[in-house]
């Protein structure tokens, strides 16, 4: 491609991209200010119904992602979750965009989220509906998790507790062995890769990086509980380390 046709499509896709970025906000918003009502409905009919919701709105965003060239997935491997409960889905968290990925194809799962997220405009009275767990008090979101798994719940976790700052994977923080020890529920891996390093720690959700971005995801082995909540985290950071070289990984092809 001539130097002339490469600044023009970077240009039209520069443009797609903050168009994406506007509909998204504006689906995030509408959903917001629609589920407001279902406040007043039975727990175990909200919650399900806006969980299937959340995953639609960011499928139906990932898709016109691809559609207008700015993205290149290969998700579907996470759909072989569907119909398991009482799981912990434990992915490594190389970009913000990772809670997107996952949710658009685990269409019953809850997240432990920033509670900074509680007073977002865009994600906070649906994420509150759809039964997300606030990490403000680490005690109470600790309990509140091992619940809901106990019940069927499906979690998902990013136990790096941050966006990946050292490759392949930050060191693991302990609250993750400890939800399982008490729920007593495998911890499914998921193993996310991208060649981008859009949304990683730093980069601004408005500045537009190369394009297309990649991004893979993969299940990958599903670890029991050890006795002990060390032994449990240190198979788990042995088995992230083994399984990832980069998860940011500018060569990567689909």
């Amino acid at each position: 491609m001539s130097t002339p046709a490469r600044g023009a499509r970077r240009v039209w896709l520069t443009v797609v991209f903050y168009g994406v970025l506007l509909w998204l906000a504006a689906m995030l918003l509408i959903g917001n200010l629609v589920c407001l009502p279902l406040v007043l409905a039975p727990r175990r009919w909200r919650e399900p119904f806006l969980q299937g919701m959340i995953s639609r709105i960011f499928r139906i965003f990932l898709r016109g992602c691809e559609l207008g060239g700015i993205m290149e997935l290969d998700l579907d491997d996470l759909w072989r979750v569907k119909g398991r409960q009482g799981l912990l889905l434990v992915a490594n968290h190389p970009s913000m965009i990772d809670v997107f990925l996952v949710i658009s194809r685990v269409e019953r799962a809850i997240c432990l989220m920033k509670a900074s997220l509680t007073a977002n405009v865009f994600l906070a009275s649906g994420a509150y509906l759809a039964g997300y767990i606030s990490n403000r008090q680490i005690d109470m979101m600790i309990r509140r998790a091992a619940e809901a798994v106990s019940q069927g719940a499906t979690l998902l976790v990013f136990p790096e507790g941050t966006r990946t700052v050292q490759q392949p994977v930050n060191a693991l923080r302990p609250g993750v062995g400890l939800i399982s020890k008490r729920a007593k529920a495998p911890l499914q891996t998921i193993i996310l890769e991208t060649n981008s390093a859009y949304l990683s720690k730093g980069w601004p959700i408005w500045r537009p990086p190369e394009f297309p971005m990649i991004f893979k995801a993969r299940l990958g082995a599903c670890i029991e509980p050890s006795r002990g909540v060390p032994e449990t985290m240190q198979q788990l950071q042995q088995y992230f380390e083994s399984e990832l070289s980069q998860s940011i990984d500018p060569d990567l092809q689909l």
